[in-house]
């Protein structure tokens, strides 16, 4: 019997447009894993939005689960509006956390990414 994500269990939110999911993407997943038992991957529905964003949703969760396959029970992925902001009001038992992650993995660039689907 395939295990299913625990709506109990520890989980790190991860929102992003994804446009589109890649490696760099990919690690910060992992590392949101090495501290929580599992993870929320919210995917802003922010298709055509402008020009940054010219994947749908639904091809935006395959490329999500492509990538992260071996993970199957230890995510789930959730379609969100456009976010322009992420408020709290006090201390509620939660964190915000920055992942410090390699320069060879903050160059990857969707932008350029995104540009190599088009190219023909």
């Amino acid at each position: 019997m395939k295990k299913k994500f625990n709506w109990r269990k520890k989980t790190a939110i991860f929102i992003g447009r994804f446009q589109p999911f890649h490696q760099g993407h990919k690690t910060l997943f992992k590392d949101a894993l090495n501290k929580n038992e599992q993870v929320a991957i919210l995917v802003m529905d922010s298709y055509n939005v402008n020009k940054k964003n010219p994947f749908k949703f639904e091809f935006v969760k395959k490329r999500i689960r492509l990538y992260l396959k071996k993970y199957e029970s230890r995510y789930i992925i959730i379609k969100v509006p456009v976010v322009s902001e992420v408020i709290y009001g006090r201390k509620v038992g939660y964190k915000l956390r920055k992942v410090n992650v390699p320069k060879n993995i903050q160059k990857i660039s969707a932008t350029n990414i995104r540009k190599s689907f088009f190219r023909k």
